[in-house]
C-alpha cells in the first residue's frame, strides 16, 4: 500500500514540478502525513526529485537544443550550484524553523510575480537587471539546497526577467538546473544522514513518469493558463507553510 501511494504521489508531484516548480505542494506534505519527520521528508523528497530531473530533461530536448537555451544554462548553472552547496550544508547546521518563517513570503511574492504582464521577450537584458536576477538565483540555489519548497516558482519568476526565450524553453532550463542541483544536494545529504531507499525508489518511479509528461503539457498548454495555475498552487503552498510556521 505504501509503495502504491508513493508512486501516485510521485506522478502528481512530478507533473507539478516540471509544469510549475511545485513538487513540494504534493510530495512534502504527503511524506509528512505518511509519518516522516520534516528533515527526513525534505531529504527523501529532494533525492526522489533527481528522477524527475532526468525524465524532464529527456522530454525537453526540443526546447534545450536551441543556442539561446544552452547559453542561458551555462550562465545560470554555476551560480545555482554555488548557492545549492551552501544551502545543503546549512540544512544540518541552522534549525529549519528559523528559515521557514520567511519562506511563505518569498513564495507568495513569486506567485504574484508570475502574473505580472510580460512584454515580448527582449533580445538583450541590461547588466543591472542581470546582476540583480543572478543574485536572486544564488539565493534560490541556497534555498533549494536547504529546503526547496516552491524553489521552482522562484526560479521561473527570475528566468522571466532575464531569459530571452519563451516560457516552455525557460521552464525546460529550470528543470535541467534543478535536476543537477538535486543531484548535488543528494550527495551532500547522503554524507550526513541515512537515505530511506524503500521510500525514495517508489516515489522516484512516480517522479520519473510525472517528470516526463510535464514538459509535454507545457509545450501544448496556453501559457496564460499555466501561469494562473502556478500562481494558485504557490499561494496555497505559501498559506500552508505560513500556518505551519506561525501557528
Amino acid at each position: 500500500m505504501l509503495i502504491t501511494t508513493l508512486i501516485i504521489v510521485g506522478i502528481l508531484a512530478g507533473l507539478c514540478q516540471t509544469v510549475a516548480g511545485l513538487a513540494s505542494l504534493v510530495s512534502y506534505p504527503a511524506l509528512l502525513a505518511l509519518g516522516l519527520p520534516p528533515i527526513t521528508a525534505n531529504v527523501t523528497n529532494t533525492v526522489s526529485l533527481v528522477f524527475s530531473g532526468v525524465s524532464s530533461t529527456l522530454s525537453s530536448q526540443r526546447e534545450l537544443r536551441t543556442p539561446t537555451a544552452k547559453r542561458e544554462l551555462f550562465s545560470i548553472l554555476p551560480v545555482m550550484l554555488l548557492g545549492c552547496i551552501c544551502g545543503a550544508l546549512l540544512l544540518f547546521v541552522i534549525p529549519a524553523k528559523a528559515f521557514t518563517r520567511v519562506v511563505p513570503f518569498f513564495i507568495l511574492f513569486a506567485a504574484f510575480a508570475e502574473l505580472l504582464p510580460q512584454p515580448s521577450r527582449p533580445d538583450h537584458v541590461s547588466w543591472p537587471r542581470r546582476w540583480l536576477a543572478f543574485t536572486g538565483i544564488f539565493f534560490v540555489g541556497m534555498y533549494s539546497g536547504y529546503f526547496g519548497a516552491a524553489a521552482g516558482v522562484l526560479m521561473l519568476a527570475l528566468l522571466g526577467i532575464i531569459s530571452t526565450s519563451d516560457f516552455p524553453t525557460y521552464n525546460a532550463e529550470k528543470n535541467v538546473v534543478f535536476a543537477i542541483t538535486n543531484v548535488l544536494s543528494s550527495i551532500i545529504y547522503a554524507a550526513h544522514t541515512k537515505l530511506l531507499w524503500r521510500w525514495i525508489l517508489p516515489l522516484g518511479c512516480g517522479f520519473l513518469i510525472g517528470g516526463y509528461l510535464g514538459p509535454i503539457i507545457v509545450r501544448h498548454a496556453p501559457v496564460a493558463l499555466l501561469k494562473v495555475i502556478i500562481c494558485f498552487g504557490a499561494v496555497v503552498l505559501a498559506v500552508t507553510l505560513f500556518i505551519q510556521a506561525y501557528f
